[in-house]
């Protein structure tokens, strides 16, 4: 029996609302727009989806399916349990851990068809010991440190392991691949890009996936002939530019896939001087009508969004008010016409307005990614099309 709901309480009037057919929008857009940047007579590179994280918040199990049905040829994830859940959901597409594998967790991996990265003598000797015992090769994608200083194999070293790994009989190589540390930097992208046609130029590539690509990255000449670009963020209708600043690479056209929603469950009057939510940071300069909802910090909404977003009901742009709680938010919805039960909508589409999750990271100087991630501890999801 295939499960592709989440285990969270589904008893609340609250939820974020992932839109599938966006999701589909987006993957087709994103190809239709590398294969215009792509230089003459090049063939289209493999597409793999990094959808780690429970794909950014928006619920892994059921985009991937819709991610194949596209013609995603690979999923990135984190770890070895991410791949895990893929495979116990029957999806079979390949999966590559782009993080660290304990070596512990090897075998798991290999009986379970998910390819690891490896950069390190460590890992090779892991590696043959279990071979040497289960008489299974263990897939693997050589991860090269370029610049980015997190994880890889330093690239003073990467020839000799690579080619240490290609003559090993235990082991099936199929990927050598570097992570940028910033696309956006002409300098520190053209040092890894160099770094990393070292590496490349000095290999046989033969039956080697080579990929450095992301979502951003998808839309640049990297120099580097690669056979996969990695799509995490944008495909999810999120610009993978640094609070959407504008650095001269032309982005396809995208449509969100995520929505945070919550339906009203109080509507009060109060007075000219009198404060709402903890510490009154919010004193009302007129009688204000104040709307509450059952989201709070503990989903993912930071307490430091506080009195500074919007949101929407009934078409009608509205303010938050008071400070964020653990579950519940207040807003002052004004005039309009509005009872309990009513949808405010914090993220996503509201009749012809759209609230970005990039205005909530311009607040809290941070990045998008992080805020997607966030929504997914206690909010049930809902698919739509």
């Amino acid at each position: 029996m295939i499960n592709r709901t989440l285990p969270v309480n589904k008893l609340r009037d609250a939820w974020v609302e992932t839109n599938l057919g966006n999701l589909e929008y987006n993957i087709n857009s994103i190809k239709a727009k590398i294969k215009e940047t792509l230089p003459v007579n090049n063939d289209m590179p493999k597409l793999m989806a990094v959808i780690k994280a429970d794909a950014y918040g928006h619920g892994s199990l059921m985009c991937a399916p819709i991610l194949t049905a596209c013609g995603v040829e690979a999923f990135g994830v984190a770890s070895v349990d991410e791949g895990l859940e893929l495979r116990q959901n029957k999806i079979e597409t390949p999966i590559l851990v782009l993080g660290t594998v304990p070596i512990w967790a090897f075998e798991s991996a290999v009986k379970n068809n998910i390819t690891v990265s490896i950069f390190n003598r460590e890992h090779l000797e892991a590696a043959k010991i279990l071979y040497d015992r289960t008489g299974i090769k263990l897939d693997v994608h050589i991860k090269v440190d370029t610049g980015m200083n997190r994880i890889g194999i330093p690239v003073n070293n990467a020839v000799d392991f690579i080619k240490t790994a290609q003559s090993a009989e235990y082991i099936n190589l199929s990927g050598i691949f570097t992570h940028f540390a910033d696309v956006e930097n002409p300098k520190i992208l053209n040092m890894q890009t160099e770094n990393f046609k070292k590496v490349i130029n000095s290999i046989d590539r033969t039956n080697l996936t080579i990929h450095s690509q992301n979502s951003l990255g998808a839309f640049i000449d990297p120099g580097i002939k690669c056979d996969m670009i990695r799509l995490g963020i944008i495909l999810y209708g999120l610009t993978p530019l640094t609070y959407g600043k504008d650095c001269g690479i032309s982005l396809p056209k995208l449509k969100p896939v995520m929505g945070l929603k919550g339906r009203i469950t109080n509507i009060h009057t109060i007075k000219k001087g009198e404060g709402v939510s903890y510490g009154h940071c919010y004193i009302a300069d007129k009688p204000t009508r104040v709307a509450t909802i059952p989201i709070g910090y503990a989903d993912g909404v930071s307490r430091n969004l506080s009195n500074r977003i919007y949101a929407s009901l009934n078409g009608k742009m509205i303010k938050q008010i008071g400070r964020i709680t653990m579950d519940q938010i207040m807003f002052d919805i004004g005039d309009i016409e509005a009872k309990t039960g009513d949808i405010i909508t914090l993220l996503g589409k509201d009749k012809d307005d759209y609230y970005s999750v990039d205005e909530w990271a311009k607040i809290l100087n941070t990045i998008n990614y992080e805020l997607t991630c966030r929504l997914k501890v206690r909010l049930p999801r809902i698919y739509v099309r």
